[in-house]
């Protein structure tokens, strides 16, 4: 299905070389539009106070870049950010997500700003794993399915199942799923997933306003096209102004926040990311 010649690491097993981090700091809603903070501020959310003394925990252990928030608990966010910048290209890579872990991986990130596209790797009630979303590009929703967990006779979470619109904190509206070329059935993808350990997900991107497509565990989830993408306000002359052809790769620590709170980032949570591969298409 994949052809894995041409790949080369982006980790080097040890160390953070060819990384750096970057706190959680919002800036405009989509280009030219209105700062998050006044966006949170008119639903009476409060941001995170000085975001910037706090970029979130990245570590290297056993063979794995592993993300925190700083401190645990404390509700600040970052991202660990490649030095590089890449164009077309295909990354391969295996998560193991805590529950609840609220993170992603950006791509054609700007190197200071927020701005990128991101696949979601929402692993928490009502999230999304493989679909995307715009940061600071009009805050769409591309997704195709979106999950909760599934708890024991004791209350403890054991693995994953199909999110209920009834109860859902972020309902998958037919908006999300209609705005993707290709989007995966939640059975199938929860067939694939493996609870509590190492999922390997792929991105490929191509274009300069990229055609998005992820796998898990093979199953291919969901595809974009963001050259077509119809969202309010998402406009793409201008994502593309703002990006360019190319861009950073970053993982993301969410931050909480008033609505959420530790639904979107559990206490001491942490997610692993490891055997990150990438291969820059023509």
């Amino acid at each position: 299905m994949f052809d894995d010649d041409g790949f080369v690491p982006l980790f080097d097993g040890s160390t953070l070389k060819g990384w750096h981090a970057a706190p959680r700091v919002y800036g405009s809603l989509y280009p030219g539009g209105p700062h998050v903070h006044d966006v949170l501020a008119e639903r009476g959310i409060e941001p995170p106070h000085e975001p910037e003394r706090h970029p979130a925990v990245w570590t290297v252990e056993d063979g794995a870049i592993v993300g925190r928030q700083d401190e645990p608990g404390s509700g600040y966010g970052g991202y660990l950010v490649s030095d590089r910048a890449f164009g077309d290209f295909e990354l391969s890579l295996e998560a193991k997500p805590d529950w609840p872990a609220d993170t992603g991986i950006m791509i054609r990130r700007r190197p200071d700003t927020w701005e990128g596209f991101q696949v979601l790797l929402d692993h928490r009630e009502s999230g999304g794993i493989g679909g995307f979303f715009g940061n600071g590009l009009a805050g769409f929703s591309a997704v195709p399915f979106a999950i909760r967990s599934r708890r024991d006779a004791h209350g403890d979470v054991v693995g994953l199942q199909a999110d209920d619109p009834a109860t859902s904190t972020e309902p998958v509206t037919p908006d999300k799923i209609g705005r993707l070329g290709h989007a995966a059935d939640v059975e199938d993808f929860l067939s694939v997933w493996r609870w509590g350990t190492w999922n390997e997900l792929r991105i490929r991107a191509v274009g300069a306003l990229p055609v998005i497509t992820t796998w898990v565990n093979g199953l291919k989830i969901a595809e974009l096209d963001t050259a077509t993408l119809e969202s309010p306000d998402y406009d793409p002359e201008a994502v593309l102004a703002t990006l360019g052809s190319s861009g950073h790769i970053a993982f993301e620590v969410h931050d909480n926040d008033a609505v959420f709170g530790d639904a979107r980032w559990g206490h001491g949570a942490a997610c692993r990311w490891r055997n990150i591969r990438i291969k820059e298409l023509g």
